[in-house]
């Protein structure tokens, strides 16, 4: 049976949800968990639900600098594009 530890809880991004507060959301943090006997780790994104867009937030190096995805949309985004996202919706 797999035996998994958490490393680390990864906080809501507050940025994010000064836009969305106004609006019918759910948020939910993520975790970074390490299977005990290995030295595998895995990534459970923070997750933003909102009605039309699910948004993950990974926990990622500075190289990649885009960090959101959006299921809906198929492609990852930095916090700058996904506050303009947001903003054009008008979540």
């Amino acid at each position: 049976m797999f035996e998994f530890e958490t490393v680390q809880e990864l906080e809501i991004n507050t940025e994010i949800l000064k836009i969305i507060k106004d609006y019918n959301y759910t948020a939910k943090n993520g975790k970074i968990k390490h299977l005990r006997a290995t030295n595998l780790q895995f990534i459970e994104p923070t997750e933003y639900l909102h009605t039309t867009l699910s948004i993950f937030e990974y926990k990622v190096n500075e190289i990649a600098n885009k960090p959101f995805y959006i299921k809906e949309h198929k492609q990852k985004y930095n916090l700058k594009e996904i506050k303009q996202i947001l903003i054009k919706l008008e979540i």
